[in-house]
Order: C-alpha cells, then structure tokens, then sequence
C-alpha cells in the first residue's frame, strides 16, 4: 500500500508489482542525453574505448530507463542494486573510455578516493537519501553526484601509470568501505529508511528484511568488481615478474 502523502520522487511513485512491467522511464531529457552518448559511440574511433562506451550506456539504460528505475522508489535493495550498477560497473566502463594514455599520474588516489566514499555514505544515510527522493533536482543530484565520483576514483585507479601497490590499496579501502556499509544495513535492528517503510509489503518482503537486503548486495556482489580488478592487477605484477626471472641470468 503506498503512502498517497509521500513526495514522488523522479521515476514516479512505488508501482505495485502487477503494474512494474510497464513502468519504463521515458524522459525525454534522459533519452535525449542516452541518445548524444549513442552519437559519441558512432563517433569513436578506436574500437576498444567504443566497446567500453557501449557497455557503459547499455548498464545506465538498464538502470535509469528500465523499471528498475520504478522499483528502486519500492524497494531500498533495488535503489543499491540500481548504485551497484552504477558505481561498480557503469563508472569503470566510462573511466576507461576517459582513460589518459600510458603516463605519470597528476592526482593523488586519496582525493577521489575520500570524496567517492564520503559520498556514498551520506548518500545512503537516512535524511540526505529521504531528501533526493523529493523531487528531480535532488535526484539527479545524488546519482550524478555518486556517478561522477566514481569515474573520477575509477580513472585514478584504471590509469595506466599508477602504481600496483596504489591501486591495489585504493581498491581493498573501497572494498572496506562499501562492506562496512553493507554490514551495518544487514545488523541494524530496524528500518532506517521511511520512504519505503510502506511500499515493501506488496513484494513479499518486510521493511527490514528489503534494508537487510540492501546491505548484502552492498556488501557481496558490489565488491566483486573491485576484487576482479585487483586480481587482474597482480596476475599482470606476477607475470612481469616470471618474465623478468626468465630472462636474467
């Protein structure tokens, strides 16, 4: 049952789960923005960054114009899968389409680093999150704001002279981070987040149970891009290494 003297946020008010199926986000302003990301994908030139340009708009449809956008008003998991999507995988697909070509790093891991997470947290903190959730303006405010940092830490991390000891720190303090935040989303003892205090029932899932929910997909499977990036970096650190042993005397 939604509550009818709730603010409606950006993609509408909660949908009951018959109606979910036909709750795609049509802005015209969105779709107008996905559609200069379409030109600059037929712009491109080199075919790996338009690979990555293409991945990239397929996740941000999947999260902006899809009902995920919808359910995400329902459902508090929804919303951190629908920030799983951008952060872990939406941002990185465009830090590398951004990526600078092989050179001596100009900024510091830690600044990014601190705003991304400092973000995130005040993000999915009760009264900042029950405040995007009143109209547009502060809607767009929390996704471009989350996205955009997390480009910005991904571009630090992805660039290419970084050092693996950096990147690897850079990655296991988010993973840290992001855990720590899913931890304590999973424990508390009650529903922290009242704008879907009333939307929950209709799937089957308590306030508390979809917060707990929430937590776990914060706290595994946004880590898992994040972890496969740090394997990759020691697989190459461990093969430059076997190299170098192979060819000394």
């Amino acid at each position: 049952m939604n509550d009818a003297s709730a603010p409606s946020p950006y993609c509408g008010p909660a949908p009951v789960p018959a109606d979910l199926w036909s709750a795609w986000n049509l802005d015209p302003v969105l779709l107008a923005v996905l559609g200069l990301g379409t030109v600059a994908l037929a712009l491109a030139r080199a075919p790996q960054r338009r690979l990555y340009l293409a991945a990239a708009l397929v996740v941000l449809i999947l999260a902006f114009v899809t009902p995920l956008c919808a359910l995400a008003t329902a459902l508090f998991s929804a919303r951190v899968l629908h920030h799983v999507l951008l952060v872990a995988f939406a941002a990185p697909l465009l830090a590398m389409v951004i990526l600078p070509k092989a050179s001596r790093p100009q900024t510091s891991l830690s600044l990014p680093f601190i705003a991304h997470l400092a973000l995130l947290w005040v993000w999915h903190a009760p009264t900042p999150y029950a405040w995007a959730l009143t109209g547009t303006a502060p809607y767009w405010l929390m996704e471009l704001s989350l996205l955009g940092s997390a480009v910005w830490l991904w571009r630090e991390i992805l660039h290419p002279g970084r050092a693996t000891g950096t990147v690897l720190a850079g990655l296991l303090g988010t993973v840290v981070q992001m855990g720590f935040l899913g931890a304590l989303l999973t424990f508390a003892k009650q529903p922290l987040f009242a704008a879907h205090s009333q939307t929950t029932g209709a799937y089957g899932l308590t306030a508390l149970e979809d917060q707990q929910l929430a937590g776990l997909l914060m706290w595994v499977p946004a880590a898992l891009p994040y972890m496969a990036v740090g394997l990759w970096h020691l697989r190459n650190v461990l093969r430059e290494t076997e190299a170098t042993e192979e060819t000394s005397p």
